[in-house]
């Protein structure tokens, strides 16, 4: 019997169901990897440094027999570990000749771009087999956590302006939402060593030295006293392996930090719930959504200390403080006192505002299903959010706190109140940079003053009508927090409660850290210059976070101040915080990266996801600062100098050449161009764009890449395989990607673009009914439903595989980024509802959708502009300083 899939071509395409895949044809998904590139990247996953575990590198002793010689001494092995000699100082040892990533020259008009190439992993980081103190494979800092836009670098300042590329970290301490997911090594002796001078930690790449008594730090090269307890397990009160410790072996690790890392005692953790209670909420079912979410997600909330509060303050046009008795008091009801006084609210008995967790846990359930009927009729249509905000922060400044805001109109009453500025005739002009900026200034002031009390915002925005998320996005720009916007929400609608209940659910049950700082530090000549990121920069080099997330991620630019004279550089980023359980951590984060005074060795080793992702938070700059159409020519003019300076210094035949490793740029930064934050349009909303420029200044580098540049599938005829679990890895696999072109889509297809934040399930006007049935278990396409839906559930081999298609591409957790976002699902109908169409249709970056060009006419007009004599051509210079 015929594969299910053949029965869902019409016959007079069965011919060609699968033409676009083989070849490098325009929109194809096609060319085997193979052909760009391997000696160029890693191979499948991170690539592990020189050391293989278990094989002895050639003049070192096998480690195994290594820690039984030196089991029972306190201060570990004498001299070198694995045998080396005794090391002359650092910048007089023999430099190990390691080889360089292969720079493969390529033309993106004799062979255009593959969508898989977007997703292929970085080049590889070559380091001296002995350069780690230990054969572990896990020396160096993987991608994930920090991903270096040149994973070699220049040893001079005038080298790295030459090459036009960015020299920046992308950072991400964490990268999933629970401690679970995140086997982490865990340091929990308080043994802590760190360099006298630059205050770098001990990590793999130090040098031990005077038989093991003394290290020599890889950032400035200080000699440091190894602590006596380094060799010694106080619990057991016994000796231990000095080199089977967790900092010598990994690139992330987390300390538990002693007495003197605190300035107080632990943090709690605190979550105070601003809930809007007036009409707007009331009509589209806001308040008990919300209600119910809260109530049956307080048992998940971190509470493994049990110290953990939390709070609730209702507003309308008057603010709203509720009191909650603990579990088995006398009176078990809540009770509520109602402030009108927006200019100087005070704070009715502070002390039962916030109540422990664990003493009140069924009282304050009994209040949020209270919560509701309280304001069933309330007519208020008010929003004295600014005055609530104010209250909030007054209430847990002693303490630090995150507030949680869920409101549904514009604040248009008491502290920040804001106008509605919405102008449909200035979207899509020179003007529309107007309406992204902040219409007050408290949002920001307010912000930093929250900041500085460690407390942390975040936004869940839910209106239909304009909301002004310019303006209320500041609150957790500042804050460490996140703006999570919610257009057209409406209770009335399952999908959209089933959304906010997983999403809000998964909010609450994250484990967060509290009253954090973050620092990079690096070896001498290098400086942190600019940091980019939802946080409030404290100093020059330090970030503080009252409350540090799971699902972002922090770019850092580095600035070569000095000539690097060493063979390698190295990295460092240091997250001071409080645990959800209390306790004091420090995760420390080591990279080391090679250095070279060869532009062809840069360019070969440039990583174009990290120099997306830094160019994204650049072009976000750009945008607030001085507008769209500002950012959108600095991203063109970025794109055409590394371009430029690639076939002038490095050279390079035929249209457009980059190395292989960069073949995706040019098409990242269209992506880039193209995104709803940035694309040219006036049909694009203010606060939509908004809501899209705070993602792109957020999201960790994987799912970035899926924003703008959405992963495309064809479900119609995806191989066998497909939707099933891989007999191996048991992960679900998924069908090949295809270019983000109309030239792949057939009418009798059925397609899969997902983005990370919505998926388009596409339904072409000739698709069979036996796939409809199989699908949607309906054979005619007009009684499929059109637009945000939830996808049946059918009793066919078929239908369970898509389902599993769609759920795996939800899995943020699997492409090594945590997120609390559930993608929404559309169906959109080829020969459906017109705009519905239209917006699936924008994120075919390749094609000109809404007015924009194609990928062909892009790449044709940067090989004209590569051509041209750039001298000629004013706005080609650099519009960001190298």
């Amino acid at each position: 019997m015929a594969p299910r899939k053949d029965r869902y071509a019409q016959p007079a395409y069965s011919f060609g169901a699968n033409a676009e895949l083989s070849g490098a044809q325009p929109g194809g998904a096609a060319v085997p990897p193979q052909q760009f590139g391997a000696p160029g990247y890693a191979a499948p996953g991170y690539a592990a440094p020189a050391y293989s575990p278990g094989i002895p590198v050639a003049g070192q002793q096998d480690p195994s027999t290594l820690g039984q010689s030196f089991q029972n001494l306190n201060l570990g092995p004498q001299g070198q570990p694995y045998g080396q000699p005794q090391p002359t100082p650092l910048q007089q040892q023999p430099v190990a000749q390691v080889p360089q990533n292969q720079l493969l020259p390529s033309d993106l008009i004799a062979t255009p771009v593959n969508a898989y190439e977007v997703e292929l992993p970085p080049p590889v980081i070559n380091l001296p087999a002995n350069l780690a103190a230990t054969p572990s494979p896990t020396s160096n800092c993987l991608p994930p956590y920090i991903r270096s836009t040149l994973n070699c670098v220049p040893t001079t300042h005038s080298l790295l302006k030459k090459s036009k590329l960015p020299f920046s970290l992308t950072v991400q301490p964490y990268t999933s939402l629970h401690e679970d997911e995140a086997p982490i090594p865990v340091i929990d002796d308080q043994v802590i060593s760190r360099c006298r001078r630059c205050r770098a930690y001990i990590n793999p790449y130090v040098t031990f030295l005077d038989h093991g008594h003394r290290w020599r730090c890889n950032m400035c090269n200080l000699t440091n006293d190894v602590p006596q307890a380094f060799d010694w397990d106080s619990v057991q009160q016994k000796s231990v392996d000095r080199w089977q410790r967790s900092e010598l072996n990994h690139g992330v690790v987390e300390f538990v930090a002693p007495q003197e890392y605190m300035v107080r005692p632990p943090q709690p953790l605190v979550y105070l719930f601003l809930i809007e209670v007036g009409a707007p909420s009331l009509v589209n079912g806001l308040c008990a959504t919300v209600s119910k979410i809260i109530s049956e997600a307080l048992p998940r909330i971190p509470n493994a200390d049990g110290r953990t509060r939390v709070g609730f303050i209702g507003f309308d046009s008057s603010l709203r403080y509720f009191t909650i008795p603990r579990d088995n008091s006398e009176n078990n009801d809540p009770s509520m006192l109602v402030v009108s006084d927006l200019d100087e609210p005070f704070l009715p008995t502070p002390d039962n505002l916030l109540v422990t967790l664990s003493e009140s846990m069924a009282n304050v359930q009994n209040f949020l299903e209270k919560l509701p009927a309280m304001f069933q009729d309330n007519p208020q249509t008010g929003s004295a959010m600014g005055s609530a905000l104010r209250a909030g922060h007054r209430l847990t400044a002693a303490i630090g706190a995150k507030i949680c805001v869920l409101s549904s109109s514009l604040p248009n009453i008491g502290f920040g109140k804001l106008e509605n500025r919405e102008r449909k005739e200035l979207l899509g002009t020179s003007k529309e940079g107007s309406l992204l900026q902040t219409q007050n200034s408290f949002y920001k002031s307010f912000s930093i003053e929250c900041s500085k009390n460690q407390v942390s915002i975040d936004m869940f925005l839910f209106s239909s009508a304009y909301q002004d998320v310019a303006s209320l996005s500041n609150l957790p720009r500042y804050t460490g927090g996140q703006t999570y916007f919610y257009p057209g929400w409406n209770a009335a609608r399952q999908e959209d409660a089933i959304k906010l209940a997983q999403e809000f659910t998964n909010y609450l049950s994250s484990e967060i850290g509290l009253e954090a700082v973050l620092r990079v530090r690096a070896s001498t000549g290098l400086r942190m210059s600019a940091f980019y990121g939802n946080f409030f920069n404290r100093s020059s080099d330090l970030c503080a976070f009252p409350s540090f997330p799971r699902d972002q991620q922090y770019n850092v630019e580095v600035a070569i101040d000095e000539t690097l004279t060493r063979p390698q550089v190295f990295l460092q980023a240091a997250v001071l915080h409080t645990s959800c359980n209390g306790s004091r951590r420090i995760r420390v984060l080591t990279l080391a990266l090679p250095t070279t005074d060869n532009l062809a060795a840069v360019y070969a080793s440039a990583d174009p996801a990290a120099i997306t992702t830094y160019f994204s938070h650049k072009a976000v700059e750009r945008a607030l600062s001085s507008g769209l159409d500002a950012a959108r020519d600095a991203l063109q003019s970025k794109v055409i100098e590394i371009l430029q300076t690639y076939k002038s210094n490095i050279g390079g035949t035929g249209g457009l050449a980059l190395p292989g490793n960069l073949r995706v740029l040019p098409l990242l930064f269209l992506s880039l161009i193209k995104n709803l934050g940035l694309r040219k349009s006036a049909q694009i909303p203010s606060d939509m764009r908004s809501a899209a420029l705070c993602l792109l200044s957020t999201l960790p580098t994987v799912l970035l890449l899926r924003y703008i540049h959405p992963a495309f599938h064809s479900l119609h005829d995806m191989p066998d395989d497909a939707g099933v679990p891989d007999p191996h890895t048991g992960n679900i696999v998924m069908p090949p990607l295809l270019n983000l072109s109309s030239a792949v889509i057939v009418p009798y297809g059925l397609y899969l673009l997902d983005d990370g934040i919505n998926q388009f399930l596409w339904v072409g006007r000739d698709a069979v009914p036996a796939l409809l049935l199989d699908v949607f278990g309906v054979e005619d396409q007009q009684q499929i439903k059109q637009g945000k839906t939830t996808l049946p559930l059918l009793d066919n081999d078929f239908n369970q595989r898509i389902h599993a298609v769609l759920e795996k591409a939800r899995d943020h957790t699997s492409k090594g980024a945590g997120s609390i976002v559930v993608p929404t699902l559309y169906v959109v109908r080829e020969s459906g509802e017109p705009s519905l169409k239209l917006w699936a249709q924008t994120l075919l970056v390749e094609d000109r959708a809404d007015q924009g060009v194609s990928l062909q006419q892009w790449l044709g007009m940067l090989r004209e502009k590569v051509r041209s004599n750039l001298e000629d051509t004013p706005f080609i210079l650099s519009t960001w300083p190298d």
